[in-house]
């Protein structure tokens, strides 16, 4: 064997041994926008273990995001800032309208075994609010604008009762969130508020307000649950992966629902009760961004 040889094989043998040592690239996290059901630490708290299901299923890093408002996490998904969110059901037909997202995947979970829930108009019971004509001249909270049980749903419910949410209350709020909605009605900063029934069963169960003190005005028909939606443009691959490791996702706490029993797959068709509601507002969602 000739020196030169000699000399070239060692030379491939040391970059390859070179190129072996170094360390691999990180691989670019999938983002997760969340809505702001309770503050953004509580909201990555309660979800945190299903992030980390996510992230061990699909070999990557998996990020939260919590913004202060639905349109916050619309807004990440716009710019593709986010990969993925968990939005309400109202967000998510404006997030549809305005960015090119498509919900894919709704939580079922261990305790009601459905993809649907309720808004509910909450009051103290020693108010004497037992009907919603009690609620005349009263305050009252909503959570956001865009929030589909904290607002919409209940505003609908409000009109087609004969009651308009302008002037049929003395002052109105947006609280922001629904467990800020619960806690204005539990501390009496307003008489009432509209809230997801299953946000008000977490709120009661952790102790922030007492069931017996509280009473139910008013119940919405079910309402389409939550979706988890997608950018369109993501790698079909990815997409599919994402899709498997959430329905893979059981016996684990998500945010407000509880333990989840998978999820389940769901369309943008499935929304369109949601699209239904705005034309009983008269709402451009558009102008709600």
């Amino acid at each position: 064997m000739s020196p030169l040889f000699r000399l070239r094989r060692s030379l491939i043998a040391l970059a390859l041994s070179t190129v072996a040592a170094m360390p691999a690239l990180a691989a670019p996290p999938l983002t997760i926008g969340l809505i702001p059901a309770e503050d953004s630490q509580a909201m990555i708290e309660s979800s945190r273990q299903v992030l980390d299901s996510l992230q061990q299923q699909l070999g990557m890093p998996v990020k939260p995001f919590v913004a202060t408002d639905y349109n916050g996490v619309i807004e990440a998904l716009r710019s593709k800032k986010l990969d993925v969110a968990y939005l309400g059901p109202f967000s998510y037909v404006l997030a549809n309208q305005i960015a090119d997202v498509e919900a894919f995947a709704v939580a079922v979970t261990k305790k009601t075994g459905q993809s649907s829930y309720k808004s509910v108009i909450i009051a103290r019971k020693e108010s004497g609010l037992a009907k919603t004509a009690d609620l005349k001249g009263r305050t009252f909270a909503f959570v956001d604008p865009t929030s589909a049980s904290g607002h919409l749903f209940p505003k609908a419910g409000l009109l087609q009762a004969g009651y308009d949410p302008e002037t049929f209350f003395s002052r109105v709020i947006f609280s922001g969130s629904h467990d800020a909605s619960i806690l204005a009605v539990g501390n009496k900063k307003v008489d009432a508020a509209a809230v997801a029934d299953r946000i008000l069963a977490s709120a009661i169960a952790k102790g922030q307000v007492k069931a017996d003190e509280l009473e139910i005005v008013w119940s919405s028909n079910p309402i389409p649950e939550s979706p988890m939606v997608w950018r369109k443009d993501l790698d079909p691959a990815l997409k599919a992966k994402i899709a498997k490791a959430l329905a893979n996702v059981k016996d684990l706490p998500w945010g407000d629902q509880g333990v989840l029993n998978g999820f389940q797959p769901t369309n943008d068709a499935a929304y369109n009760v949601v699209r239904d509601t705005a034309k009983v507002l008269k709402l451009d969602l558009r102008s709600m961004k």
